[in-house]
């Protein structure tokens, strides 16, 4: 009972810990069971501190806030409308050639793993290379059977996504011009003194924000610059992979790793071991080295450090926890936990000692 006294005194004694608490624990609730429906709203939101930046710099300029949203707004129905009738089609157009030519891809990979046992005995044994290319096989099999699968939703998820194309952009529009009357809204439903959590909503939403215009930029420009090269390289499905390219900069770390192996297989079976290859590995490290020294630091010199450790835990439990948005969120995600601690108020082991009574005279 000590131990528990002693934990309560020095954590959770003051009210302002308790509101603190109360306010997270309802966030991650609603975030744990309304999380799926309310992906509109997280998207709309997203959206909303991506062109609230563009809003304030326009308002510094002069222009009143309406018009400033109005014309933001705009612009990104613009780049919206592009996206959906140019970029889409041809990356369609681009993943149905890949899996058309699947097949040969596969009968070369195989044909090249049979080979190895006659290269390199030492190494790989026919068995081996059987036992490797049956289980390519038994992937590949459950591969199709889960995009079968999700084929037949398809009726269902074309009219879901048709639902977000239209309420999306809606909900960013009425966020960016009712962006304060939002704020105060929620701010009247809370208790009124919390300096606490006013302190770590401050640090968060300036980090947040400060992320999501950053790590969208970061898509953008890695993804131009990786399809500008393999185009000027003449990779096939330059477009496809330049735009995998782009959003594996999501997941830091982990998210380059893993997408440098299409990237390399594709090369592989269009080019073999040659010059070309070897020239486009090269190109591709570069890319990925200005990507993690040059840009990153450019573009989130204002975000607060976090160990790689802490980005790869955050991950995996946030990414299990919420799928792709909890991987998209990770870093924000785990600069909350970083404010919360650094926020939360401790009362030292060490209490002064008691000052002596002074005896009465008898």
């Amino acid at each position: 009972m000590n131990i528990l006294r002693e934990w309560y005194h020095r954590f959770a004694s003051d009210p302002q810990v308790v509101i603190l608490a109360l306010l997270l624990v309802a966030g991650f609730v609603a975030m744990a069971t309304l999380g799926e429906m309310l992906v509109p709203v997280l998207v709309g939101v997203i959206i909303a501190y991506l062109l609230d930046g563009l809003v304030e710099k326009s308002r510094q300029l002069g222009a009143p806030r309406l018009s400033a949203v109005a014309l933001v707004f705009i612009l990104f129905l613009t780049f919206f409308v592009f996206s959906i009738l140019w970029l889409m089609p041809r990356l369609w157009s681009q993943l149905t050639q890949l899996v058309t030519q699947l097949p040969y891809i596969i009968a070369s990979g195989q044909e090249l793993l049979l080979q190895l046992p006659e290269k390199y005995p030492n190494l790989f044994s026919e068995q081996q290379v059987t036992d490797l290319i049956a289980a390519i096989r038994g992937e590949i099999t459950a591969m199709g059977q889960r995009v079968l699968s999700l084929s037949v939703a398809s009726v269902f998820g074309l009219i879901t996504l048709m639902v977000y194309i239209i309420l999306v952009p809606v909900l960013a529009f009425f966020f960016l011009k009712d962006k304060q009357r939002i704020l105060n809204w929620f701010s009247e439903r809370l208790p009124r003194e919390r300096p606490l959590a006013n302190q770590v909503w401050h640090d968060v939403n300036q980090q947040v924000s400060n992320y999501v215009r950053g790590k969208v930029w970061e898509i953008f420009i890695v993804g131009g610059v990786t399809f500008a090269t393999f185009s000027l390289m003449g990779l096939q499905y330059s477009l496809l992979l330049a735009t995998i390219v782009g959003l594996s900069v999501i997941v830091p770390y982990i998210g380059a790793a893993v997408v440098t192996v299409p990237v390399a297989i594709i090369a592989w079976f269009q080019w073999g071991w040659s010059a070309d290859f070897g020239w486009l590995l090269f190109a591709y490290g570069v890319i990925q080295a200005l990507d993690g020294y040059l840009l990153v630091p450019l573009l989130f010199s204002e975000v607060v450090d976090l160990h790689p450790v802490a980005i790869i835990i955050a991950i995996l439990v946030f990414g299990g926890l919420w799928g792709f948005w909890g991987v998209f969120f990770a870093i924000p995600l785990a600069t909350l936990v970083q404010a919360v601690i650094k926020a939360w108020p401790m009362k030292s082991r060490e209490e002064p000692a008691e000052k002596p009574v002074p005896a009465k005279n008898l």
